[in-house]
């Protein structure tokens, strides 16, 4: 079942990436019930509704793990329209926001994303692992970023697209270690991001151990003190978005699967 899922999920995935027509992203759809069920028993999904809202809303923090009980909506929310639809109403206001401002075309604006659930999806291999439920496996998640074959998320592509036309650079930053440069960056272009100003993955040797928000800041800063004006900054991590040099404006894209600090 999970191998069908999984299947579905990479085809729904492939066919609404870049260069193709808008297409229903839909495999299990979230009908989210309300109120409550016969005689007073709580309806299925509201509670790991309202824990989503707090989770996107940073204030539950600093979890491991998906609640198994909430694993089947979490994983429907991801895999169906609800998902999609979210991440279109950040980007779409990223957008909105970068057409807006008067730009000095000095070849010195960039816009900064992450990579994982924000440029690349790795639904594929959530699908395979519970969706967040079971603890984070690090030689297994990294086996399958090996492969390189993770698909662009189409909401993000788009807003890219927008961006490098209105002459702004992209800058990648990933948590991801050096050892995984070169198939990060083959990973991205197949998908379609073709271009990009710098592509900066985490060295463990300049900062061995650090948060993400610390190792992030820093790279930012290293940006900034380079010439250039980070206008804008998209993550699904908190800690994308949080700390130094974050830029002057923001945008968090939904993520209930795991959490960075």
């Amino acid at each position: 079942m999970k191998a069908l899922v999984a299947f579905l999920l990479v085809t729904s995935i492939v066919a609404t990436t870049h260069g193709s027509e808008e297409k229903p992203y839909q495999i299990h759809p979230l009908r989210l019930k309300t109120g409550s069920g016969k005689d007073g028993a709580t309806v299925q999904g509201i509670t790991c509704a309202s824990w989503r809202l707090a989770v996107e809303a940073h204030n539950i923090i600093e979890w491991s793990t998906v609640p198994a009980e909430c694993g089947n909506y979490v994983g429907n929310y991801m895999v169906g329209q609800h998902y999609r639809q979210d991440s279109k109403a950040v980007n779409r206001e990223a957008y909105f926001y970068a057409r807006a401002l008067n730009l000095t075309q000095d070849g010195k604006n960039i816009w900064v994303f992450d990579i994982d659930e924000t440029s690349l999806s790795n639904l594929p291999y959530y699908a395979e692992n519970g969706f967040g439920v079971e603890p984070y496996n690090s030689t297994k998640f990294n086996a399958w970023v090996d492969k390189g074959i993770a698909p662009a998320l189409p909401e993000t592509i788009k807003l890219y697209d927008k961006l490098l036309n209105l002459g702004i650079k992209i800058v990648f930053i990933t948590g991801r270690p050096l050892s995984q440069e070169k198939v990060t960056a083959s990973n991205l272009k197949n998908v379609g991001y073709h271009t990009w100003l710098k592509l900066i993955l985490k060295n463990t040797t300049e900062y061995p151990g650090t948060t993400a928000v610390v190792y992030k800041s820093a790279e930012r800063k290293k940006l900034v003190k380079s010439g250039y004006r980070i206008i804008g900054n998209t993550g699904d991590q908190w800690s994308d978005i949080l700390g130094t040099y974050t830029g002057n404006r923001t945008f968090k894209l939904p993520d209930p699967l795991y959490y960075i600090s």
